[in-house]
């Protein structure tokens, strides 16, 4: 049986991997995966803890699937956002995008 803490260190890792992946790029694509990255961090800790018995019966499931429900609904947001900014400005470089600005 493989230690909890290994899981951990994995899902550590992973969202370390995210973290750079959203502070170091410019472009909205590979922020928007960076994010990504963090999220399935979140699910390997949601199932290990509940696998390992530190969550109540199949509650580390259930918020792994609403995990899961949030990472798409912020796919399918973030891309028709990226895309629209495309279109407009034809660029995704997050440092050009200042609509939001005066």
């Amino acid at each position: 049986m493989i230690p909890l803490s290994w899981y951990l260190i994995l899902a550590a890792a992973l969202f370390s991997v995210g973290l750079f992946g959203v502070l170091a790029r410019k472009n909205a694509i590979a922020i928007l995966l960076g994010i990504e990255l963090m999220l399935n961090a979140v699910n390997i800790n949601l199932v290990a803890f509940w696998r390992y018995g530190s969550l109540a019966s199949i509650a580390g499931q259930v918020f792994a699937i609403i995990v899961f429900a949030v990472a798409a609904a912020e796919v399918a947001v973030g891309l028709g956002l990226v895309i629209s900014i495309y279109r407009r400005r034809n660029t995704v470089v997050a440092d050009e995008l200042d609509l939001m600005k005066w």
